[in-house]
Formats: structure tokens, sequence, C-alpha cells
């Protein structure tokens, strides 16, 4: 099976460095001193237990070095894909598979959904169509990212925990080729579940990150501090609340309550968020996959979103001042 990990950051690092020591035929697409350092000493995986494991991959800038795939690891932030469409297609031959690894509301949400919005895009995660005109819906396998991993240096990337990639189609079928990825990813020595109701398992993830990651942003609190205080604890309620009403209007099953979610992200600690940690950075922020499509998906639905939109509005602001958000147009 010919892999490519587009994007090989973080996490798309980590899953090509464990790619590669299976018999899949791996390369990833990287840039910059990152992409120098993969060419000249490979790709080094420094795992939880601090153990260095370094392979060589293809890597390439330029995608046509790579030719046609059968399976194309999307592994980008969901506001970096549309501009990278032409580049991805590149990889693509008649019958390759995209396994779209990025947080947040997906673009192709509603392809095979069923029910009135069936077919629906979404204009905060797909502006001007960009995605499904250019790769197409029917690519895509559905893909949860658990593990945290880190660039630690270019070529050099740090495993922090977790191992489970839980993966499925749009349509819940358990199809040839989402079970070939499925078995990919376990030889690799992941987690990767194939779900039938995917689409419930990414609403549990963004349940948390559209609310304590803007309001991180706002007050540079960790994890902890935001569940922990009074004030903070009911507006992320608030948030999380209206969410999960929009979420059971499209028929999404949540396994645990709205406190239990809160718990458990409070049992994480004195972690800074992953959009906090853009800010401090200077990086561009996943504000619309995570927040702004919720809102978009609220109107959808005829959903009041009263706490979403006053968070929302204040962390674009917050992110547009700081020149690192642009948005993607009206919801």
């Amino acid at each position: 099976m010919r892999i490519c990990v587009f994007g090989a950051g973080a996490i798309g690092g980590l899953m090509a460095a464990r790619l590669a020591r299976t018999d899949a035929d791996v390369s990833v697409v990287a840039r910059g001193a990152h992409l120098e350092a993969i060419r000249a000493h490979g790709l080094t995986l420094v795992g939880t237990d601090g153990v260095r494991d370094t392979v060589a991959v293809a890597a390439a800038e330029n995608p046509s070095d790579l030719g046609p795939q059968d399976v194309v690891i999307l592994t980008l932030k969901a506001h970096q894909i549309p501009a990278a469409v032409p580049a991805i297609r590149v990889l693509l031959g008649e019958g390759t598979a995209i396994v779209h690894a990025v947080n947040g509301i997906p673009w192709w949400y509603f392809h095979r959904h069923g029910g009135p919005l069936n077919g629906k895009r979404l204009a905060a995660v797909d502006p001007g169509d960009a995605q499904w005109s250019g790769l197409g819906p029917a690519r895509m396998i559905g893909c949860v990212v658990y593990p945290a991993a880190e660039v630690v240096q270019p070529g050099v990337v740090r495993h922090i925990d977790g191992v489970r990639f839980s993966v499925g189609e749009p349509s819940g079928d358990q199809t040839d080729r989402v079970s070939a990825v499925s078995r990919a990813l376990t030889e690799a020595g992941f987690r990767a579940p194939v779900r039938p109701r995917i689409r419930d398992e990414i609403w549990l993830k963004l349940w948390g990150n559209l609310s304590f990651n803007p309001l991180s942003v706002l007050t540079h609190a960790t994890l902890e501090q935001l569940a922990g205080f009074p004030g903070t604890r009911a507006i992320a309620r608030a948030m999380m609340v209206e969410a999960q009403a929009i979420a059971e209007k499209l028929g999404v099953r949540f396994p645990v309550d709205v406190d239990r979610r809160i718990a458990g992200a409070e049992a994480v600690g004195a972690h800074r968020t992953s959009m906090l940690q853009d800010l401090d950075h200077g990086r561009s922020m996943e504000i619309d996959a995570l927040v702004t499509v919720v809102q978009e998906l609220g109107r959808l639905t005829d959903t009041p979103t009263p706490t979403i939109d006053t968070v929302l509005a204040l962390t674009q602001l917050r992110a547009g001042t700081a020149g690192l958000y642009q948005s993607a147009g009206p919801a």
C-alpha cells in the first residue's frame, strides 16, 4: 500500500514514522527546515519512553515527486487545506482514499448523511467549495485524532501520549478501504477502530475543543484553571449545551453527559490548549473548524447559540488583532 502523509508535522510525523516500520510504502509532504532534516537524516520519533527511532522516508515539498498514492493521510489544520487542494490532487489516482485526520467539523460532514441536509456544504470550513469540488467527498474517510505529539526540532517528533485514531466512512459502511486503513494503522502500533457512527466521535472530541480552546485564548488559562473557576466553567458548559442541542438535531448520540465531559477536561491538568499554543507561537488558529462552523450549524438547524456567538466574536477579534486569523466568510 502506498501511503502519503500530507503535512508531516507533529501528528503527521508520528503516523509516518510508525507506518514506515511496516510493509507500507510511506512518503511525506513537508516543507522548510523540517523537510530538509528528514531528507538529510531521516524522520526521528522519540517515543513516550524516550527511545529514539529514526526511519528513512521519501520526503518532498512538491507532491508531483511522489506520484499517485493508494491512501493520502491529511494532517494539516483545517484552514490550511483549501489552499493545498491543487497539491493534494497530484497524489490522487482513480481509487485513492483520503483519511481526513483533521480537528473539528469536516467540510464533508453532510456527505451521505441522510435527511434534509444531505449533501449540504459548509461555508465556514470550505469557502468557495474548494475541497468539495477539488477533492470530492467520495474520497473521504473520517478520522478522529487522539494522540498528542510535538515537533521538538526539525526532523524530530516527540510522542507525548495516546495511540488511538478512530476511523469511519461517512456512510457508516464497513468498506474494504476503511478496513485496509484500519489494518495499516494497527500494524503501525496504533489503535484504529472502525466506527459506524464516526460523526458521534467527531462531536465528542469537538465538544471540549469548541469551548475550552477559545476561552483559553481569551484568558490565557490552562484547562485545569478554566474548568475549576466557576465563571469560565459555566461559560464552557453553556457553549457545550448549545452544541449538544445542534448535534442531537443532526442525529448525534453523546455517550457521556456535559458535566462528565468537563470533569474529563479538568483532569487533564495544567494543559495549555492547542489554540492557546498557536497564539503563543504566532501561528494561525483553528477557529472556523472548531467554533465558527458550529455557529453555522446552529443557523442551519434553527438552534440559538448566544454563548457560542459571544465567545466566537471575542476570539475572532483577539486572533485578528494578533494577525493570526482571517474569517473564511459568513456562516
